[in-house]
């Protein structure tokens, strides 16, 4: 390339080329820009000497120290000292960067007034900041949203419980055989619809309680043998009213520690919710099996079905807030996502297998509490 179209170009980039002499001393090459004026009193002219940092540019003085260790190098890439303001002569803020090279057996220290890079790097940190912002209000828009269902969910309560106040009440009618198979037929469903909300009120409020600090206590920590035995009683009726089976495996060993880390009450709510899950996707003269086995550090808990299974496209968000099945079964799609957050807040994992001879396999494993 002819020198003069090189130095040309150089200027046309608003670049200071300076060759180092020696540490601090600096001689300008080519042709000076136009911006160099506005740092320099004095008339700067192309092979007069410069002492950097000591006058101009003082910001570079931290910056010279690494670019000598990289001309020691003498390595083919190039130094760069990002971008940085420095006052020009009449007090105006300028934006600067710096790159030191190789070029030879020569130390070459370029300036260059980057404006424009200062505009760009300001407009992406800008776009982020708005982005951030409307982050931040889908956030508060979505909290407000929840806030608007848990006060819709405790209105369906109220109700709801006035519904449970009638139907205790006519326990005391003198009714049919067939009105009171109906009248426990609705208390069934009762219970199911009221388990239901507390299992939506608990998503959402468990979701702000998940960074607290569980602690173990091996004293008060729950039994899972006696968490399943429980639920299998308690679900035995509806089961045999639809002709299908709940049962334990027969291999499990009742005499062997089953205690787990969680909470009691929230652990029999658990293996509710997948049972009735089951229950929910089990055809009639079916059976559902809960099995228990032990590891080394933790209890695993499976519940298997002879259902038709979860389609493939719905696993993977199986467990997320308001997710379904394809019939829906007239829920919210949330007792699935309670299980989750709720064994995973105690340090488990919650998960879901095809069973190759047909039906489901809901599974969470537990870690014991040490001693």
């Amino acid at each position: 390339m002819n020198r003069y179209l090189l130095e040309d170009l150089i200027e046309s980039l608003n670049i200071l080329v300076l060759e180092r002499i020696d540490i601090g001393l600096f001689q300008i090459t080519g042709k000076v820009p136009d911006w160099l004026r506005r740092f320099c009193s004095q008339k700067c002219m192309s092979g007069m000497n410069m002492l950097i940092p000591q006058e101009e540019f003082a910001f570079l003085e931290n910056f010279l120290f690494d670019a000598e260790e990289f001309w020691q190098s003498k390595s083919k890439s190039k130094l760069e000292s990002g971008l940085w303001i420095e006052k020009d002569l009449t007090g105006q803020e300028q934006q600067l960067q710096a790159y030191a090279l190789c070029i030879n057996d020569s130390k070459i220290l370029l300036i260059e007034l980057a404006k424009d890079k200062f505009k760009d790097k300001h407009s992406l940190i800008q776009t982020g900041r708005e982005q951030q912002l409307n982050y931040q209000q889908l956030l508060k828009l979505n909290q407000r949203k929840e806030v608007l269902v848990n006060c819709i969910i405790h209105d369906i309560a109220g109700q709801l419980s006035a519904i449970n106040c009638c139907l205790a009440l006519l326990e005391f009618e003198n009714l049919t055989d067939k009105g009171r198979e109906n009248l426990e037929l609705a208390r069934k469903q009762s219970i199911k619809q009221e388990m239901l909300i507390r299992n939506v009120l608990d998503s959402f409020s468990l979701e702000v309680r998940s960074l607290e600090t569980f602690t173990v206590n091996i004293d008060t920590a729950p039994d899972i043998l006696v968490a399943v035995q429980e639920t299998i009683e308690l679900f035995q009726s509806t089961f045999v009213l639809s002709n299908q089976q709940l049962e334990l495996a027969t291999d499990i060993d009742m005499t062997a520690n089953w205690k787990v880390v969680g909470e009691q009450s929230r652990l029999d709510r658990v293996i509710t919710n997948l049972v009735e899950n089951a229950y929910r996707h089990s055809p009639e003269d079916s059976r559902v099996t809960i099995n228990l086995q032990p590891e080394t550090e933790s209890i695993l808990l499976t519940i298997d079905d002879e259902g038709e299974g979860v389609p493939p496209t719905m696993v993977e968000n199986l467990f997320q807030k308001f997710s379904q099945a394809q019939n829906h079964s007239g829920r919210a799609g949330i007792g699935l996502y309670f299980c989750r957050i709720t064994i995973e807040r105690w340090g488990g994992t919650i998960g879901y297998l095809a069973r190759p001879e047909g039906g489901s396999r809901f599974w969470f494993r537990l870690p014991r509490p040490r001693e």
